[in-house]
This record gives structure tokens, sequence and C-alpha cells, in this order.
């Protein structure tokens, strides 16, 4: 028991006095989170520059003009010539789309001849490009319904009948989760399970490779090698118990960034918590395997870097080749991630997410397992070698 408490309080010095880790499990993911809640906390891209040009400059296009000046999503810039290089123009403006409606484009319409209003968007920035193409959609949608039900009107129809005349059929849309479409609400428990894995990760890389290198297991576990299980125990409860630190603080940072709470705050702790111990018995297995703590801490990036692009959180797994889609299975930030959305942003019942609660609680007790047994054969060795140069010294004593 002493031997145990002894054990214990030199693991949280350790912890305590390395200042790499101290900065990289703690600072970091304050840092990410303040800066990731200020970077997204509008949640919504809005006053995107919108390029107008107007040829026409009769009533009728100016209208069209207004319209898309009220709409908030976008901020018209008005050009009195069409720029000679568009291209050029919209890098400089940085602008998300161009709007050119051409000459005679009232007459054409009075006349019935379908002029044709050019929208050029600038897809460089995919999610700019969406706000202000669905931004300009609606507003031309909204003007082409507005002139054909006047047109109908002046032909002698009350504005139901010129109404149902445009639209023979409704259709409504309806937005199940996320229904301001907020950004911030969408990206924010990805981001942060992620900068949790990371930290989670980069801290158990240096674990047992800086314990092979002091050779701990032969000078201050004796006693206690035989026990490779209270030896793992011993070295993650310090990530166990922070990483409950980090939680919080995300938590705390979600109700400051108005992040919607999961409905069921056990369920979510739950999940966290076999989340928090299979990210740390992989981290365990790399670190036992790899001796040497730059590798390990290689291998450890190699796995966690693209674990977000791979989850499948925002491109879907099915469209990824088959090789890629199983090796996210390995990851714990995969079905942590599907388990998070469907708590926080879908507001799913609780029973969607056991699944993914046992697959990380079979995930984690497998890395665990592989963890034991190569502990097991290392410490093993190593007491091996010990006695071997050990019997050697004395042999070496004894001759001289």
């Amino acid at each position: 028991m002493k031997q145990l408490r002894y054990l214990l309080k030199r693991e949280f010095k350790l912890f305590f006095t390395n200042k790499t880790m101290l900065s990289v499990f703690f600072i970091a993911p304050i840092f990410y989170a303040l800066l990731m809640g200020f970077t997204y906390k509008s949640g919504k891209v809005t006053d995107i520059p919108v390029i107008v040009v107007n040829h026409d400059k009769t009533p009728l296009s100016n209208q069209v003009v207004d319209m898309l000046e009220d709409n908030k999503a976008i901020k018209v810039l008005n050009y009195v010539e069409e720029p000679a290089v568009v291209k050029d123009e919209v890098i400089k403006t940085e602008a998300g789309a161009v709007v050119i409606i051409p000459e005679r484009f009232e007459a054409n319409m009075l006349q019935k001849k379908y002029p044709e209003i050019n929208v050029y968007v600038n897809t460089s920035n995919v999610l700019t490009a969406n706000f202000a193409s669905k931004a300009i959609q609606l507003t031309l949608g909204t003007f082409s319904a507005g002139a054909e039900m006047k047109a109908l009107q002046k032909k002698g129809m009350n504005s139901e009948q010129a109404k149902t005349n445009i639209e023979p059929f409704k259709a409504n849309y309806i937005t199940l989760f996320n229904t301001t479409s907020n950004y911030l609400i969408f990206m924010w428990p990805a981001l942060m399970a992620v900068v949790l894995q990371q930290v989670i990760l980069l801290a158990m890389a240096v674990t047992f490779s800086e314990e092979f290198k002091r050779d701990s297991f032969v000078k201050d576990f004796a006693g206690k090698h035989k026990y490779a299980i209270l030896v793992m125990a011993i070295k993650c409860l310090p990530v166990w118990i922070f990483s409950n630190f980090n939680i919080l603080f995300f938590y705390l940072c979600s109700i400051y960034f108005k992040i919607p709470a999961p409905e069921n705050v056990m369920n979510f702790f739950l999940i966290t918590a076999i989340f928090v111990v299979a990210a740390t018995n992989l981290g365990v297995l790399v670190s036992i395997l790899v001796p040497d703590a730059l590798k390990a801490t290689q291998i450890l990036m190699v796995i966690a870097s693209p674990a977000f692009i791979i989850s499948g959180f925002t491109w879907p797994t099915y469209a990824m080749p088959e090789f890629i889609s199983n090796f996210t299975k390995i990851i714990p930030l995969t079905p942590y991630l599907e388990a998070l959305k469907i708590m926080v942003v879908e507001k799913g019942s609780d029973f969607l997410t056991y699944k993914y609660f046992w697959y990380l609680f079979i995930l984690g007790w497998v890395y665990f397992i592989l963890g034991w047994i190569a502990l097991k054969i290392k410490i093993k060795m190593l007491f091996k070698e010990y006695h071997l140069q050990e019997n050697y010294d004395d042999q070496e004593i004894g001759v001289s």
C-alpha cells in the first residue's frame, strides 16, 4: 500500500513537472476552444460581397437590385459597368458571386421574351458560395413569382387565382435539425472532440516510452512489475482525471457561445468517459510498442491528424474508398462523433447512441488487452536483461 501511494504520488509529480505535458493538456484545449468559439460565434455568414452589374437601369431592373440589397446574407457592390476581367474583380473584392442584369431586361420581360440574368458563383470557398447562391436564388425566385403574379392580375385574375396559376403545387420545406443553420452548432462538438482526442494521444505518447528510457520499471516499479494492469492504471490516472477539467471547460464555453446542451447529460458524460478511456488505451498501446517518445508521438499524430476529415462527420464514409472507411473504424473519434451528432445536433433518443457506446467499449477493451500483453512481454524482457546485466557485473567484480 505504501509503495502504491508512492507510485501514485510519483505519477502526478511527473505530470505536473512536465511543462510540455501541461501546455498540451491544459493550455492548448483552452486556446482552441476560445479560438473556435469566437471564430464561428455568429454562426452564420452574412454580408457576403456580391457584385451586381445593372446594364438595364430601368425601374424593374432596379427593383431586382433593391431586393438583393434587402437580403441580409449578402452585401451588394453596385457596378456601373461590367469589369473588364470578371474573375480578377471577384478575387480583388472577395465576392461570393456576380449578378449581371442584361440590357433591355424590363422590355423583354414585358414582351414575354424571357430575358436571362447571369449569376457567376465563386466556388473557391464552398461555404460562402452556398450561402451566396442560396440568397440570390431566393431573391430572384421571389422577384420572378411576384412579376408573374402582377402580369396575371393585369389580365383580370385576383391574387389567389394568380398564385395558384403560377404554382401548380405547394412544397413545404421543414428543417429538422439545427433549424437556424448555425455553423457553430454544427462544428463545435466535433472540433472539441478532435482537440480532446489530440491532447490525450499526445499526453499518452510519452508516458511509457519515457519510463522505458529511464528504466523506471526496474527501479521504481520493483515489486509491482508483475501487475501490468496496475501499472497501466497508474500511468493513465492523471489523464483520466484531468480530462474532466477539459470537458467541463468545453461545456462552460458551450454555454457562453449558446451551443445547445445534450438533453441527457448523464448519457453524454458516460459516452465521453468511455471515449476518453478508448483514446487513452490507444495511446498506451502505441507508447508501449514504440519505446521512443518522438516516434510514438509521430505515429499517434498520423492517426489523430486526419481523424476528423475521415470520420464521416462532414464527408460521408460511404463516399470514401473502402480501405479508408475501414481505417476510420479503429479510431475512437469516429463512433464518438456519430454519438455527439445525435446528442447535440440532432437531439435524438438515447437508444440511438447505445451502439456507439458499445463500439467504444469494445474498442477500448481491444486496445487495453493488446497494451496489457505488450507491457507484460516488455517488462519481462526488461527484467531478464537487467538480471543478466546484474549477474555479469557481479562476475566482473569477482574477477577483479
